[in-house]
């Protein structure tokens, strides 16, 4: 098996860690060409030019409301990291992996989602990849053993400054880079939504994404998930995507 990091060994010596797979989705997980920019621009702009030359180890923090795009711009950064064969150490509140690079002296980038829900055991972890973060840097800027650099790209629903951790976390949270995203408008929300189907292959009948906006918020996780639901109860009934089969559907969830 190839070597992970001995960060997340140590971690599993001390208390057994929730080794989840990350569920990116479809088969074809959400890019950077997928995101709809809206007032984002800068953000999208610094992680679709990452890793340029002379990039910048330094944390970068994305903060932002629920729907707001900070996990899809994670796992969008995420695929194109193993595109590159770089290692990935993924830590959330619920879940954690890690995909190990082909070659070892290839660098590592860890990425930690739903940072203001974190439990005291991930406080603990997401703190020690920056003690091992900063460790690798040394490392090869003294040319010690070769380590590879590992770069941190965190995102939480606050500000580093209001994060509820503990507060050497926070303190590093808010070292580097902080981009705070903004949600989209309605026309933003809608053209989400219909690349989303699209992606998943769901033919939306006319009228089902402005019947979503007018009866709920612009919050564009929930209505993500509620699209991820239709889709799902209208493969099980084997029907179309329609008004009256998400009426059905929230009344079955609602009964």
């Amino acid at each position: 098996m190839p070597k992970s990091s001995a960060l997340f060994d140590t971690a599993l010596v001390e208390q057994p860690m929730r080794q989840i797979p990350l569920d990116l989705g479809p088969a074809v997980s959400p890019g950077f060409d997928d995101f709809i920019v809206g007032a984002n621009g800068e953000a999208l702009t610094w992680l679709d030019q990452w890793p340029a030359p002379g990039y910048n180890q330094s944390p970068v923090y994305l903060w932002g409301p629920s729907g707001s795009g900070k996990s899809h711009l994670l796992r969008a950064l995420v695929e194109k990291a193993v595109a590159l064969q770089f290692g990935v150490i993924w830590l959330g509140a619920h879940n954690a992996q890690i995909w190990d690079a082909p070659d070892e002296a290839s660098p590592t980038l860890a990425v930690i989602d739903d940072c203001d829900q974190l439990d005291a055991h991930n406080q603990h972890l997401a703190f020690n990849l920056f003690i091992e973060s900063a460790t690798a840097g040394r490392s090869h800027m003294v040319g010690g053993d070769g380590v590879p650099m590992l770069g941190i790209v965190a995102a939480g629903r606050l500000p580093p400054v209001d994060l509820p951790v503990r507060d050497d976390l926070r303190t590093r949270l808010g070292w580097g880079l902080t981009f705070a995203l903004q949600p989209l408008d309605e026309a933003g929300v809608k053209e989400s939504l219909q690349r989303e189907a699209a992606r998943r292959g769901i033919g939306l009948a006319d009228g089902v994404v402005s019947y979503l906006l007018t009866r709920y918020s612009r919050d564009l996780g929930f209505l993500m998930a509620l699209l991820e639901r239709l889709d799902r109860f209208a493969l099980a009934e084997h029907r179309t995507v329609t008004v009256p089969l998400l009426k059905q559907m929230l009344a079955l969830e609602t009964a």
